[in-house]
């Protein structure tokens, strides 16, 4: 494990990025570090709530880990501690760009960031967090948003919606806005971690034993949180419906349920008691899970850009997905998958065009990951966040 006392001389660029939670890091980064560092010769700093993989990952990963408790909520108290421990360490370990991602991990670290002066303070909008809400809580929200971006001298969006909003609402100057590619944070490892023809098929087998999935089943399958906002209850209003219309499916949950932003009583009672609903829970390795899915579905009602669809796409699984704030970016209509609505019927007759079509499914799958690898790879992408970045 790395940490910030190593006894290395720093001579180049020292980097910081903060986030919240370190369930985003592979997702985030991913080996972005390893690649930039042999790129540019800087030192990569991580700040996040301390957790066993935040530290696990490090020296895989290549980066010096900062344990910074930032909260997903907002807690003022906690939030002032954080910034004052960020300018902290940004003063002591002379840092030189400080990268915050997310509405809290931006806010800290654009705050400490332009406090201690650095003149190099970058804010990457994963997606617009008060789009569904109403209120104060709105009104608050699309703040602290704009007092980042504020503060921030680029604001990475992670797709072209995200920027129009960004724009319309007047979060930031325009100016400061910049896309990485087609968008996307990181990009994916199309060649190997997402890569269908490298797929370990012992392990593949061990997990459809496990999950009790025959070859004969259809697998609908969906991969990141149980929450509401990314429609799981109307997911599984669908499925209760088509179960009783066809046999020999499976609905494969692959995240754990949450209680912030929490689904119906209804929904957890369904995924606990259904015997044909597989919920894995959290998985570290989410990878492997797709090798035993048909097809992938994100009914989701708020996204930025959804990295999840990619990496179904790089699996060879055509993607049924909502026109959500950047979904739309994320797929090819009628060619890589088909946009569903935020409703259990339009959701079913979707699923069931792959059901009843084996063939447009396997099109779907392959044109999928023909238009990721060309577009998504991610060298190409860390290549453009060096490029127009500078880290």
């Amino acid at each position: 494990m790395k940490d910030i006392n190593d006894e290395t001389k720093i001579n180049s660029n020292n980097v910081l990025h903060i986030i919240t939670v370190s369930f985003v890091i592979n997702h985030f980064f991913g080996n972005q570090f390893n690649y930039l560092q042999k790129k540019a010769g800087n030192n990569y700093f991580l700040g996040c709530s301390a957790s066993k993989e935040f530290f696990d990952l490090s020296e895989s990963l290549n980066y010096k880990t900062f344990p910074v408790e930032v909260t997903r909520s907002i807690n003022p108290i906690e939030d002032l501690k954080a910034i004052f421990k960020i300018y902290r360490f940004i003063k002591k370990n002379k840092i030189d760009t400080v990268v915050g991602h997310t509405p809290k991990g931006g806010m800290v670290a654009m705050i400490a960031s332009f406090l201690a002066g650095i003149k190099d303070r970058v804010y990457f909008r994963h997606g617009i967090i008060y789009e569904t809400s109403t209120g104060f809580k709105r009104l608050l929200l699309k703040n602290i948003d704009r007092l980042s971006g504020t503060l921030a001298t680029k604001v990475v969006c992670v797709s072209n919606s995200v920027k129009k909003i960004s724009e319309d609402d007047h979060l930031n100057a325009s100016s400061k806005n910049i896309i990485l590619g087609l968008g996307t944070c990181n990009g994916i490892d199309t060649e190997n971690k997402f890569n269908p023809q490298k797929q370990d098929i012992t392990l593949i087998e061990e997990i459809r034993k496990e999950l009790n999935i025959k070859e004969e089943d259809f697998v609908i399958g969906y991969v990141g949180r149980l929450v509401k906002d990314k429609g799981i209850n109307e997911l599984i209003a669908a499925w209760a419906i088509l179960k009783e219309k066809h046999q020999n499916i499976k609905l494969l949950l692959v995240g754990p349920i949450e209680e912030r932003d929490p689904i119906s009583e209804e929904s957890k009672r369904i995924i606990e008691t259904d015997p044909n609903i597989i919920n894995t829970g959290f998985v570290l390795n989410a990878a492997p899970y797709f090798n035993v899915m048909d097809i992938f579905i994100l009914p989701t009602y708020r996204e930025g850009f959804p990295t999840v669809s990619l990496e179904a796409s790089s699996m060879n699984l055509p993607v049924l997905i909502t026109k959500a704030t950047g979904c739309t970016e994320s797929i090819i209509e009628g060619q890589t998958g088909l946009f569903i609505k935020n409703d259990p019927e339009d959701i079913i007759n979707k699923i069931e065009l792959y059901i009843e079509n084996n063939d447009m499914k396997k099109l779907h799958g392959s044109n999928g990951r023909n238009f990721v690898r060309q577009n998504f790879e991610e060298t190409k992408i860390w290549d453009v966040i060096h490029e127009k970045l500078g880290y």
